[in-house]
């Protein structure tokens, strides 16, 4: 097990997971060329019904100069309840730079009555991670068609997707719907996330009990059962896909909480980061709108390492 610990420092009390990011994003059906990359966005992944919420979309960057190149599933941040899989793209734009497919996955999203009297409809666990389940799928079958690998997936998320990111591959319910499994998953790379929900729920309560009640029950039921089938703690037994674990100030705690259960499982393809000189949102900025960024390049670096050798992947 790889550890890496950056500027370790003391706590407070946190609340992680409800921050909103809204910056204006472009909404595209037609296929853009920008110089070394390839973006098509709003392609639909809906298998074998219809969608309706216009939610179950995702955007594709692609890599020009690279065939066979690995594929990103990205999920954005969003507390489970206003994803915005077209706010990722700056992110997902400067990975695809570097040879690196990558599509940004949205799902459909809980109610934030907490947040916001307007966001007043939704649907709960395990609604959220059964589209991502359905979009792996879609990008898995059309691979061949958009040049990338269909032996080199990795997943990855910030906050609410980290969360969704490491559930996919550790409940294999969802997988197993479409004929697939976690050895489909070349690795994985939860960041900014939570990975127990009664751990959370219990943190979140200690600063404030009825945004505890109303945010995490009405993202994934109040019933002690409910809460356990939605936190990848729950699947230790199930963890061995290779992981790029993340966290900064505000999610520390979480993570570190996910990174033990995982030490005391045995597990030892993991590499972990702690930037504790960031914050939730100041970390997902840096990693999205800086031309340069340390941060971003560690995800890189993890698929880069983890990926198979095009020839090898084809065989």
């Amino acid at each position: 097990m790889k550890i890496t610990f950056t500027c370790m420092k003391a706590i407070g009390k946190v609340i992680c997971l409800v921050i909103l990011f809204f910056y204006p994003a472009l909404l595209f059906s037609q296929e853009k060329l920008l110089g070394e990359i390839t973006e098509i966005r709003d392609l639909s992944y809906v298998i074998g019904k219809t969608d309706t919420s216009g939610k179950r979309k995702l955007n594709l960057v692609l890599p020009k100069a690279q065939k066979d190149a690995p594929l990103l599933i990205w999920i954005g941040g969003g507390a489970w309840s206003y994803v915005d899989r077209n706010q990722e793209m700056e992110l997902c734009k400067k990975i695809a730079k570097e040879g690196i497919a990558v599509a940004s996955v949205g799902h459909s999203l809980s109610p934030a009555t907490w947040k916001d009297p307007k966001y007043n409809t939704g649907i709960q666990h395990p609604e959220h991670i059964k589209d991502v389940a359905m979009a792996f799928k879609w990008l898995y079958d059309h691979a061949a068609e958009y040049g990338y690998s269909p032996s080199n997936i990795f997943v990855g998320g910030f906050s609410s997707g980290g969360h969704l990111a490491a559930l996919l591959s550790m409940d294999e319910r969802y997988l197993k719907n479409y004929g697939l499994s976690a050895s489909n998953i070349r690795g994985i790379l939860p960041i900014g996330g939570t990975y127990d929900i009664a751990h959370y729920y219990q943190i979140l309560s200690a600063s404030d009990k009825k945004l505890a009640d109303s945010h995490v029950k009405g993202v994934f039921g109040s019933t002690e059962q409910e809460w356990l089938d939605a936190s990848p703690t729950h699947y230790m037994q199930h963890l061995r896909v290779p992981m790029l674990l993340i966290s900064e100030s505000n999610t520390y705690p979480y993570a570190t909480f996910f990174e033990e259960k995982i030490r005391q499982s045995g597990f030892k393809k993991m590499e972990v980061h702690h930037f504790q000189e960031m914050t939730h949102g100041g970390l997902w900025k840096h990693m999205s709108f800086q031309d340069q960024s340390k941060y971003r390049d560690v995800l890189i670096q993890f698929i880069q390492s983890q990926a198979q050798p095009a020839q090898e992947s084809r065989n």
